[in-house]
């Protein structure tokens, strides 16, 4: 399982102009299994996704389709979670 952070990078002012790729790839991520969820970095400081179900280089490949990674607009950074214990709701992480 992974903990994606994208933090604010240097590019930050072309968000806007990239939102809709930006919205459109994490809809795809979401209907591929792969993303559990996805939200902001408060206040305004980016975003993070946990994710699972794929190995650290293809969720690498993945970011990096990411307009707003390619364009910098956020930096990436992709940290792996070994789970030990879960509630039982997130069980099927532990597979």
């Amino acid at each position: 399982m992974f903990m994606c952070l994208l933090r604010m990078s240097e590019n930050r002012a072309s968000a806007g102009a990239l939102m809709e790729g930006h919205k459109a790839w994490i809809q795809k991520g979401v209907e591929d299994g792969v993303f559990l969820l996805v939200g902001s970095l408060r206040p305004d400081a980016g975003g993070a996704i946990l994710a699972h179900g794929l190995s650290r280089a293809e969720l690498e490949r993945r970011v990096n389709e990411d307009p707003f990674v390619a364009e910098n607009v956020v930096r990436a950074e992709i940290l792996e979670i070994a789970p030990a214990r879960t509630d039982e709701r997130l069980g099927f992480l532990m597979g």
